[in-house]
């Protein structure tokens, strides 16, 4: 009763204050209740989880969410070791890196690729000085360029002692180095004609790639150290000085390294604790499975696969910004907010910048310029890419099913037809659904085949 006596006391008080001359504290007003004008309970308003709301503050929700997750996988793990043990061995690792004899075919064939290196420069050399018509010169490039392609896939196929891991390496180094000699010879006949002048320049080259950066002489860039620094640069796209930071932070270069050793060791745990125990569970291959099988292993697949995904963007990262590191490089924008895309487009241009960028630069532009239609022109860029990634992944694993290219030409379609119902957040999670369902999990599906008949092989003998 003392509580509620000072409550209305104070609400007395109150009153009093904003009141008029009446003494609001009377017997009789004492317990009148507050008027609705003055102090209203209810306005007009949405809930908070509703899809009219501006509510933006889900921090809480997400922290719940990553400690679910966390929680729920760590019960994964657990059942997985106690059903299979310990698996991780780093030998079997070693397996599809060491070459069978002492030939070392994956070493020689990565150091051969130094000889269209070399015949790049010469040609530029020659043209420089004259030597050299521009469409002598052209054709002469576009043959090293062909030959660069063809080389490391005839390798590849008749080669029956380069290991797997040997044969992606040296895949990604001559498809890398084709697209930066692309890059080199096209730039250069761009700044042949522009006479260096900068007026010149900004009709073929960006103005960011120009800005502030002093422009070397006509002929001093024609150099193997100005050539080789492009190669191991961290880019697709050429010109003749690179943004550079003052210095190299030895922190920086061991804290990459760091990075890159320990995403490593875990991708490998991943793959020999969670996917290798999958791939046991049949002795076919997805091809020859029937449909409920192939559905179980799908789904057993996803979030492994996913995880994997994610590690090797974050390895590419720290690979990238370790050698942008020691080469002073400048220009470290190698990918955008691609996890905030809400459509499967704005994720393309944001997942690879310098991948981005050059076809942009050498293959859309280039399509435009001829009076092709854009909407073509992109269509070609994306098919390109997409042949691309299934020449990257089949060719090794000497497999070609096109799972690869039909996943990504299914997603095209998705981002085509469905981007008008969803939009935002829904958009956001269509992206990751087809990140989690898409193209990766294809991948996946051509490592199980080649497991298995790898391990038939090794069974067998």
């Amino acid at each position: 009763m003392a509580v509620l006596r000072q409550r209305f006391s104070s609400v007395c008080s109150s009153s009093s204050a904003q009141g008029d001359s009446a003494d609001p504290c009377d017997s009789a007003s004492a317990f009148d209740p507050p008027s609705e004008q003055d102090h209203p309970c209810h306005s007009v308003q949405d809930s908070l989880l509703s899809s009219n709301s501006s509510f933006t503050g889900y921090r809480g929700v997400l922290n719940w969410i990553i400690i679910l997750l966390v929680l729920t996988h760590a019960h994964l793990f657990l059942e997985n070791f106690i059903q299979h043990g310990f698996l991780i061995d780093v030998k079997k690792v070693l397996e599809y890196l060491i070459e069978d004899n002492c030939n070392w075919p994956s070493v020689n064939l990565i150091l051969g690729a130094n000889m269209f290196s070399v015949a790049a420069l010469l040609l530029e050399r020659l043209q420089d000085q004259g030597k050299l018509s521009p469409t002598i010169s052209h054709r002469l490039h576009l043959v090293n360029l062909g030959l660069l392609l063809l080389f490391p896939a005839a390798v590849i196929v008749h080669e029956p002692t380069i290991s797997t891991g040997g044969a992606f390496v040296s895949l990604w180094i001559y498809t890398v180095l084709g697209m930066k000699l692309y890059s080199y010879q096209e730039s250069n006949d761009w700044y042949r004609r522009a006479h260096l002048t900068d007026t010149g320049l900004c009709v073929f080259l960006e103005k960011d790639q120009i800005g502030s950066v002093p422009q070397k002489a006509h002929s001093d860039h024609l150099t193997l150290r100005d050539l080789y620094y492009f190669l191991v640069a961290p880019t697709l796209c050429y010109q003749r000085d690179f943004p550079r930071t003052p210095r190299v932070r030895i922190s920086k270069l061991l804290h990459r390294l760091l990075e890159m050793v320990i995403l490593i060791q875990i991708m490998v745990g991943i793959v020999q604790q969670w996917v290798e125990p999958i791939f046991l569970r049949s002795d076919n291959s997805f091809f020859s499975m029937d449909i409920t099988m192939r559905v179980e292993h799908l789904v057993g697949l996803v979030a492994p696969t996913h995880f994997l995904w994610l590690l090797l963007f974050f390895l590419s990262h720290s690979f990238l910004n370790f050698c942008a590191e020691l080469l002073r490089f400048g220009d470290r924008r190698f990918y955008g907010d691609w996890w905030n895309a809400t459509t499967l487009i704005t994720f393309w241009k944001n997942w690879n910048i310098p991948f981005q960028k050059w076809c942009h630069r050498h293959v859309y532009a280039r399509l435009v310029e001829k009076d092709m239609p854009s909407v073509r022109a992109e269509l070609l860029v994306f098919l390109m890419s997409a042949a691309l990634c299934e020449y990257f992944i089949a060719l090794p694993l000497h497999s070609c099913r096109l799972w690869i290219f039909f996943m990504m030409v299914l997603e095209l379609l998705v981002a085509v037809f469905l981007r008008d119902y969803f939009q935002g957040n829904y958009g956001n999670g269509l992206v990751w659904l087809c990140l989690l369902l898409g193209p990766p999990l294809a991948v996946t599906t051509y490592f199980h085949d080649h497991y298995i008949s790898f391990h038939r092989s090794h069974s067998k003998s």
